[in-house]
């Protein structure tokens, strides 16, 4: 009898936390790139390019390739730097760059940048990140910072592809 009520004791406040609590963050971001796909995701797939235009995701380091493990350092606006060691979980060239990690249930993140074809030769970069798990509230994951960051990201890219003359000499 003293088990059972014991693990109600522990059990119940994290039923409560999951059904009530927060336990998935979406982070949604977009911009339109004056550039082809294949631009676009020739400098995303160029993890050592990152510190000559990214200022959220400041190093990264690691093989692009599928199941590959990446170390990333991040630096968000409000000033903290984090570093991440996710894995390649997806890439699909001229379309997509995935990568995430932790344990799924309890914390995982899966970070995606997706391209899209828009008018006139441009093109949309969806940049993406989901966070969920039981431990995701008590995570430092505000939002709103995340966000900022990725918006900061997705602005450095756009005018490092459109100012530049010619990519392949970067």
């Amino acid at each position: 009898m003293k088990y059972r009520k014991c693990l109600s004791v522990l059990f119940l406040p994290l039923l409560v936390f999951m059904v009530t609590g927060c336990t998935s963050i979406l982070i949604r971001t977009s911009v339109e790139i004056d550039a082809p796909k294949n631009e676009v995701y020739a400098v995303l797939a160029d993890l050592d390019s990152y510190p000559k235009w990214n200022p959220y995701h400041r190093i990264v380091e690691g093989d692009f390739e599928e199941g590959a493990d990446l170390n990333i350092h991040v630096l968000r606006p409000d000033g903290k730097e984090v570093r991440i060691p996710p894995h390649m979980v997806r890439i699909v060239e001229n379309e997509e760059i995935t990568w995430g990690g932790g344990i799924k249930g309890i914390f995982y993140g899966i970070h995606t940048f997706r391209l899209e074809v828009a008018e006139k030769g441009k093109t949309v970069l969806r940049h993406d990140e989901d966070f969920s798990g039981i431990t995701v509230g008590f995570a430092d994951l505000p939002p709103e910072v995340i966000a900022d960051g990725y918006h900061q990201m997705n602005i450095a890219l756009k005018e490092f592809i459109e100012n530049n003359v010619s990519l392949s000499e970067y």
